[in-house]
C-alpha cells in the first residue's frame, strides 16, 4: 500500500495556507504522496492535482448554485479515489461549504481529517461548531478567540496555529519589523490596487478602483500599482493597462506591499496580508443584488467584515460594502491617511502589532501533521 494524503485547497487563499507548511511536512514524511485540489504552486511542490483550484472558482450565491452539479461530481470522484488509493488521512484547507461535506464522507471511510483553518462558524452558521467536532480528527484555528469558541461546542482536539501568512512571509515581515516605517508623502506616494482573484469580482470592483486612482494621481501625482491574478480573464484588465505604473503578479504580493503606502483591496485574505505588512487599506466588497438579499436574509452576523478589523476589534480599515462601495467613498476613506500624517502613522503603528495577535500555540505544525499522517497508516487514529 502506497502511503498517501489527500489535500484540498479549493481557493487561492487555501493554496497560500498550504504553501506555509507543505515543504516542511513533505521533508518529514518523504514516503507520502500528496494528491487532491490546488494550484500551480502546490503542483510545483509535488502535489498531484486531480482538479485545479480554478475549476472551483465562483463568487457569490448565484455562481455557487450554477456550479453545484460540478461540486457534487467532484466530491464523488475524490471519495472514490480515496477508496481506490486506500487513503487514510486528509488535510482539508478552509473552503468550508465544500470541505465539510467532504469531511463527512471521509469520516465514514475511516479517514482521519486534519481541518486546517477553522471555518468562520462564529460569524454565520454557528450550528456548524458542533458538527465540525464530529467529523474531524484535529481542527486548527488561526484567530485569537476561535480555539475556545470551538472547544465549547464539542471540538475536543483544537490547536491554535500561527497564522499561515506569517509563516509564508516570515523573512519579509521580520525585515519590516526591524526596518524604519515607510513614510507617506502626500505629493509622492504609491497606491496599490488589489481587486481580487476572481474574474467577476475584479470586473465589479476594478472600474471604481481606477476612478479613485485617477483622481489621486491627478491631484497628488501618486504612482499606481496593481497585483494581477492568473485566474482572472486578462480581458478584464485590458482597458486599464495604461493606468498602471507597475504591474505585479500574484506571487509578488509581498514585494508590492513593501513598496506601497496605501491600498484599495477586495475583501478577503489579502486584506489581512496588507495589515501584516502595515499598509493602510480600504476594504471593498460588492456583489449582485441576489447575493446581497441572500446574505442579509440568511447570515446572522453584523460585526466587522474584514479580518484585520475582526482581529483588532476596531475599524482600522474602512469597509465599503455593497451600496457604500463607490469611487467617491474610496477617496473619502483614503484622503485622511494622505493628508493627515499623524493619523497615517497611528494606523501604521497599530497594524505593526497584527502579527502578535496571530502567533497561535507553541508547537511545530509540520511535526504534528507528520505524526498524524504516520499514525494513520499504523491505524492509531481515525
Amino acid at each position: 500500500m502506497k502511503k498517501n494524503c489527500l489535500i484540498i485547497a479549493g481557493e487561492k487563499s487555501g493554496e497560500e495556507h498550504a504553501l506555509s507548511f507543505l515543504s516542511a511536512l513533505s521533508l518529514q514524511v518523504p514516503d507520502f504522496h500528496f494528491w487532491g485540489v490546488g494550484g500551480d504552486e502546490m503542483q510545483a511542490k509535488g502535489v498531484e492535482l486531480v482538479y485545479h483550484l480554478k475549476d472551483f472558482s465562483s463568487w457569490g450565491f448565484s455562481e455557487v448554485v450554477a456550479k453545484i452539479p460540478f461540486y457534487l461530481r467532484s466530491l464523488s470522484k475524490i471519495e472514490a479515489m480515496a477508496v481506490e488509493r486506500e487513503c487514510r488521512v486528509a488535510i482539508l484547507i478552509d473552503f468550508q461549504d465544500y470541505n465539510l461535506h467532504l469531511a463527512k464522507r471521509l469520516k465514514k471511510l475511516g479517514v482521519a481529517v486534519l481541518y486546517y483553518v477553522a471555518p468562520q462558524a462564529w460569524a454565520w452558521k454557528s450550528w456548524r461548531g458542533k458538527k465540525i467536532g464530529q467529523v474531524v480528527h484535529t481542527l486548527f484555528t488561526i484567530l485569537p478567540f476561535e480555539k475556545e469558541w470551538f472547544k465549547k461546542r464539542g471540538s475536543e482536539n483544537v490547536k491554535g496555529v500561527m497564522h499561515p501568512l506569517i509563516l509564508r512571509y516570515k523573512k519579509e515581515l521580520a525585515a519590516l519589523q526591524e526596518g524604519p516605517i515607510r513614510p507617506l508623502a502626500s505629493d509622492n506616494f504609491n497606491l496599490l490596487l488589489l481587486p481580487g482573484s476572481r474574474s467577476s469580482e475584479v470586473a465589479n470592483l476594478l472600474p471604481d478602483f481606477i476612478k479613485a486612482a485617477d483622481f489621486l494621481k491627478e491631484k497628488f501625482g501618486c504612482q499606481v500599482f496593481i497585483v494581477k491574478s492568473p485566474s482572472v480573464d486578462p480581458q478584464i484588465y485590458q482597458p486599464f493597462e495604461h493606468k498602471f505604473d507597475k504591474v505585479f503578479n500574484n506571487t509578488e504580493l509581498a514585494s508590492a506591499l513593501l513598496v506601497s503606502d496605501c491600498a484599495i483591496a477586495a475583501s478577503g485574505t489579502v486584506t489581512l496580508t496588507t495589515a501584516l505588512f502595515a499598509v493602510p487599506t480600504v476594504v471593498c466588497y460588492k456583489t449582485s443584488l441576489l447575493n446581497e438579499f441572500i446574505y442579509k436574509t440568511f447570515v446572522n452576523y453584523s460585526g466587522f467584515f474584514s479580518l484585520a478589523n475582526i482581529i483588532h476589534q476596531s475599524m482600522v480599515f474602512p469597509e465599503l460594502i455593497q451600496d457604500d462601495f463607490s469611487d467617491f467613498n474610496i477617496l473619502n476613506s483614503l484622503l485622511p491617511w494622505i493628508t493627515e500624517k499623524d493619523y497615517y502613522w497611528q494606523t501604521k503603528e497599530l497594524l505593526l502589532k497584527t502579527g502578535e495577535l496571530l502567533s497561535g500555540d507553541d508547537f511545530d505544525l509540520a511535526n504534528y501533521m507528520a505524526q498524524v499522517l504516520s499514525d494513520a497508516y499504523m491505524q492509531k487514529v481515525t
